[in-house]
């Protein structure tokens, strides 16, 4: 059976259009609103073996507010954006075209001098492969949108390029189950009221 991971996206900390390459901005007022409204949902998960978070303030906060009472995971962190880092993908656009068009159509390229995409998912694949994978054990991990993208693509083996086509809302969940490489999808049906 293995290890069962569930990957929660942490709530908003500012607009879609606002948002900065590892930006580390507390929770916005939508983001305590989408928690409120989602929590009951959500708060079962605090009965996983293992509770885990992202670094970043928004992934601790949204976590916390869930009573995951969660450890920090520095591999959990978003992608590292090097001297993009603090910019939106607007201005940095603006500023160097060539580099975004590069960082976009090549997942092995990092013209900001930080983390590529491949590296980024390989990196957050080493995570979930080194998860204990004890028969029936359960983790939850409050992480970025970006990290959860990642973990799909991984887990599923899929081409790099599609880390494009994943949309990730945040209080969005999606759980693994398996083991070190050998990962599925697990789909739950909605609750009923």
């Amino acid at each position: 059976m293995g290890v069962r991971i569930t990957l929660v996206a942490a709530a908003r900390s500012c607009p879609l259009l606002a948002e900065r390459f590892d930006d580390d901005r507390p929770l916005d007022q939508a983001g305590w609103h989408e928690i409120q409204l989602t929590a009951p949902a959500l708060v079962p998960l605090n009965a996983a073996d293992l509770r885990y978070c992202s670094p970043t303030l928004r992934s601790r906060t949204t976590a916390q507010a869930l009573g995951f009472a969660p450890m920090a995971q520095p591999a959990l962190r978003a992608c590292d954006m090097g001297r993009w880092r603090g910019f939106t993908l607007a201005e940095v656009t603006a500023a160097e075209p060539r580099a975004v068009d590069a960082w976009l159509a090549d997942p092995c390229a990092a013209p900001h001098g930080g983390e590529s995409l491949l590296a980024f998912i390989r990196r957050i694949g080493g995570w979930l492969d080194t998860r204990p994978a004890g028969d029936g054990g359960s983790v939850v991990a409050v992480a970025e949108p970006s990290v959860v993208r990642a973990a799909l693509v991984y887990a599923l083996r899929a081409p790099p390029s599609s880390y494009w086509n994943i949309d990730v809302r945040p209080l969005a969940t999606m759980a693994l189950t398996g083991g070190a490489g050998c990962w599925s999808l697990s789909l739950r049906a909605a609750a009923r009221a």
